[in-house]
């Protein structure tokens, strides 16, 4: 529910339309929840690829993404990472609202990789870790993952201009276990003391953030926040870059953490994670969301 706050500033017509664009939202969630967990994948990823990412604008700018990173590449490739990238993007999205079945799910996998290691080492004498990812696969995979093998794994979030679908998003987020924290001072105090006390903290870095250093992504410049590699900095954590990457049947997950970011400055360790990530696009480019306005520095 929509605070009293926000009825006093927002205009009658834009409450309307956020209340309308919830209430489709919810009426989609609802009516997959009613379906076995793989046929409610497929019918969220089939509707936002073929209908909420083509009126909401999510596909178009999928395209022209695609057609500045490679302009070289065929238009039909460009148009079928498009549509598979809207189709992961529903199934991410129903499997977050999926608060049973996903985490259960998740819980029999095996996290492999160099950053396994490494983050059983700091858990055991109390160092914090600050898992870093992109909008790629499904990054809850992994956070779940770690949860159900006893990482006290925390999140950070961004409300949503919606106050009626944040309202129910954010209670996703905190189904998974671990504390999740909102952006701003009452947030970052929060996740601040959860580092402290040698936990876990998983945070996204790939989207603009306006103001933030130029660095290169994809082979093109994006400004990107070096709030991770500050914080890994500032309380001695390890930076550790990690992947839920969805597998070939759409339902299952690789949960795969890289070895840490070695400690330098902030932007060196902040290109190094857009090095990392800019590896797995590559790969697989199907699999990131490709529907942020990632690059807003060369809109016009």
């Amino acid at each position: 529910m929509a605070s009293p706050k926000y009825a006093s500033y927002v205009p009658l017509q834009r409450r309307i339309a956020h209340y309308v664009t919830n209430a489709f939202i919810v009426g989609v969630i609802r009516l997959a929840l009613l379906l076995p967990y793989e046929a409610r994948l497929a019918f969220v990823g089939w509707v936002v690829q073929r209908v909420i990412g083509p009126v909401a604008g999510y596909r178009a700018r999928a395209l022209e993404n695609l057609a500045m990173i490679w302009p070289q590449m065929p238009k039909e490739r460009r148009q079928e990472i498009a549509s598979k990238c809207l189709n992961n993007v529903g199934r991410s999205f129903i499997e977050n609202y999926s608060a049973h079945d996903f985490p259960k799910r998740m819980a029999k996998n095996t996290p492999i990789g160099p950053g396994v290691i490494a983050l059983e080492a700091a858990a055991k004498s109390g160092k914090p870790v600050i898992l870093v990812t992109g909008h790629y696969g499904n990054y809850e995979a992994t956070r779940a993952c770690l949860v159900a093998r006893g990482y006290d794994v925390g999140g950070l979030y961004r409300n949503m201009k919606n106050p009626y679908f944040n309202a129910h998003y954010v209670q996703t987020m905190e189904a998974f276990g671990g504390p999740v924290f909102p952006q701003g001072r009452r947030g970052t105090a929060g996740f601040v003391r959860h580092l402290k006390e040698g936990g876990q903290l998983v945070l996204l870095f790939d989207q603009h953030v306006f103001g933030a250093p130029m660095l290169d992504f994809l082979g093109v410049p994006a400004n990107t926040a070096l709030s991770a590699a500050e914080l890994a900095l500032r309380y001695d954590a390890l930076l550790v870059p990690f992947y839920g990457i969805r597998q070939p049947d759409g339902v299952s997950f690789e949960t795969v953490l890289e070895a840490p970011v070695p400690h330098s400055d902030a932007a060196t360790m902040t290109q190094a994670l857009n090095d990392s990530l800019t590896a797995r696009v590559e790969a697989d480019p199907e699999q990131w969301f490709w529907v942020h306005r990632r690059w807003r520095n060369r809109d016009k």
